[in-house]
């Protein structure tokens, strides 16, 4: 039961992180929505965590090679994915 306190807490804190860089207009629009749709995948609860924080991070490791990323913003995306690789089922 600990563990999946754990996981969620882990999501919930990779899902903020996530929603700042959603809500920063100075970061490109492809890294943002590459965001969005790692948050769409950490919300669908029909998954478990590990498979969800699994196809968050595929999301955003499409992303994390882009050159025009600022520090900032690849900053918070490591920060995510490494966040989410603590993820286990």
């Amino acid at each position: 039961m600990s563990r999946v306190m754990d996981n969620e807490a882990r999501i919930k804190n990779a899902m903020y992180i996530l929603m700042t860089i959603v809500n920063d207009t100075a970061i490109p629009r492809n890294i943002r929505r590459a965001a969005i749709e790692a948050l769409n995948y950490l919300k669908d609860t029909k998954y478990t965590p590990g498979v969800r924080a699994a196809n968050a991070i595929g999301a955003l490791e499409q992303v994390s090679q882009d050159p025009n990323m600022s520090l900032n913003a690849r900053t918070k995306i490591w920060q995510v994915i490494s966040i989410l690789e603590t993820v286990k089922d």
